[in-house]
C-alpha cells in the first residue's frame, strides 16, 4: 500500500516500485545497472481521486483529510509506505492530513496486521539551524511551521506502530515546487551570493529518494520504531547549487557576495512569498548524517543531487516560465 501515490515523492516511489527489471522485481540500483533479486511486489495506490496509474497497480480512493474514508484501505497489505503529507501553511489542513490523517492510517495498518511501515517525514522538524553534520538523536526536534509541527506529530503516530521513519532533506527534481522555485524568487529579491554561498545543505534527488524508500521496503528489518535521515551523504554547497542551476539556464547567473544583514535588508525591501526563516534554511548550514541508511538498504547513493539536476532542468525551466 502506497499513500500519496500521485504526489511529488509518492509518484517517484510508485514509479520505482513498478519499474521492474528483467527478473520482474523493483530495483534499488542506479539507472542502467541490473537489479538485485528481491521479493515480487504487488502495489496498491491510495489516491484522493481516480487518476491513470501504471498497469497492474490497484487504485484505492481515500483521503487522509477524511479519516472515515480510510476504513479498510490496508486490508490484505503486508507493507505500508506513507508518502502523503500537506506541506503548505494552512494550519487546519496540516493538522487534518499530517496529524489526524496519519493517526487514522496507522490505526488501519494495525487493524489489518500490516507487517512493515515506512513513513516519509522531513528534516524540517529540527527547526532553525544552523545544523552541521548531526546524526539522528543529536538534535531535539523544534519545528517552527504548521507543516513541520504536524509532520512531527505524524512521526509519533507512525513510530507507535513500529514504523521506519525517513526524514528527507531538501528534495529536488521533476515535481519540486519548493526548493528551486524558492531559489528563483530569492535570487530576484536578494541578488548575490548569500553569505558568499558558503551554506551547506542536505539535498536528495527525488529519484534517489525513491530508490532509498524502495530499499527500506525490501531490506530494512520488519521491526521498526526507528528514525533515519534520508539525505545524500555529501552535503551540497549553496554556491555550487546556484552555479549549477545557472549553467543549466534554470536561474540567472549571480555575482557579488552579501552579508547576512545585507540579505535581510534586501529581502525586506523587496516583498515576496519567501520569508526570512526560509531564506535562512537555504543560506545557512543545514546538513545531516545520512550514510548509514544507504548502507543498511544496500543502495548506491549515486552521483548526487547536483548531477541529477540536468535531467530535471527542462521541467524547471517550463515551471519557472509559467510562474
Amino acid at each position: 500500500m502506497l499513500s500519496g501515490a500521485t504526489g511529488f515523492i509518492g509518484s517517484a516511489v510508485l514509479g520505482r516500485l513498478t519499474a521492474t527489471g528483467a527478473d520482474g522485481v523493483p530495483s534499488t540500483a542506479e539507472p542502467g545497472q541490473p537489479p538485485e533479486a528481491a521479493p515480487e511486489l504487488t502495489v496498491r495506490a491510495l489516491t484522493r481521486r481516480h487518476v491513470p496509474l501504471p498497469a497492474g497497480v490497484e487504485q484505492v480512493r481515500a483521503d487522509l483529510a477524511r479519516p472515515e474514508s480510510l476504513s479498510g484501505v490496508c486490508a490484505g497489505a503486508d507493507v505500508l509506505v506513507n508518502a502523503a503529507s500537506h506541506v503548505g501553511s494552512d494550519e487546519q489542513q496540516c493538522e487534518l492530513i499530517n496529524d489526524l490523517g496519519t493517526a487514522a492510517l496507522m490505526r488501519e495498518a494495525a487493524r489489518a496486521g500490516v507487517k512493515r511501515i515506512v513513513h516519509l517525514s522531513t528534516t524540517a522538524v529540527y527547526g532553525r539551524g544552523p545544523h552541521r553534520g548531526a546524526a539522528v538523536g543529536d538534535l531535539e526536534p523544534a519545528p517552527v511551521s504548521p507543516a513541520s509541527r504536524t509532520r512531527l506529530a505524524g512521526e509519533t503516530h507512525a513510530l507507535q506502530r513500529g514504523a521506519v521513519v525517513l526524514r528527507a532533506g531538501l528534495v529536488t527534481g521533476e515535481g519540486d515546487r519548493w526548493v528551486v522555485p524558492a531559489l528563483a524568487e530569492l535570487t530576484r529579491r536578494v541578488p548575490g551570493y548569500w553569505m558568499g554561498g558558503s551554506g551547506r545543505l542536505s539535498l536528495v534527488a527525488v529519484e534517489d529518494l525513491a530508490r532509498l524508500v524502495t530499499g527500506a521496503v525490501l531490506r530494512l528489518p520488519r521491526t521498526g520504531g526507528a528514525v533515519h535521515h534520508a539525505v545524500h551523504p555529501r552535503p551540497v554547497r549553496l554556491r555550487d547549487l546556484l552555479e549549477t542551476l545557472a549553467s543549466l539556464n534554470v536561474l540567472p547567473p549571480l555575482s557579488g557576495e552579501l552579508t547576512w544583514q545585507e540579505c535581510l535588508s534586501l529581502l525586506r525591501a523587496n516583498p515576496g512569498r519567501i520569508r526570512e526563516r526560509q531564506l535562512a534554511l537555504l543560506a545557512q548550514d543545514h546538513f545531516y548524517r545520512g550514510e548509514s541508511l544507504w548502507e543498511a538498504c544496500r543502495c548506491d547513493p549515486g552521483p548526487g543531487p547536483l548531477a541529477r539536476l540536468s535531467g530535471a532542468a527542462g521541467w524547471y525551466r517550463r515551471q519557472l516560465r509559467g510562474a
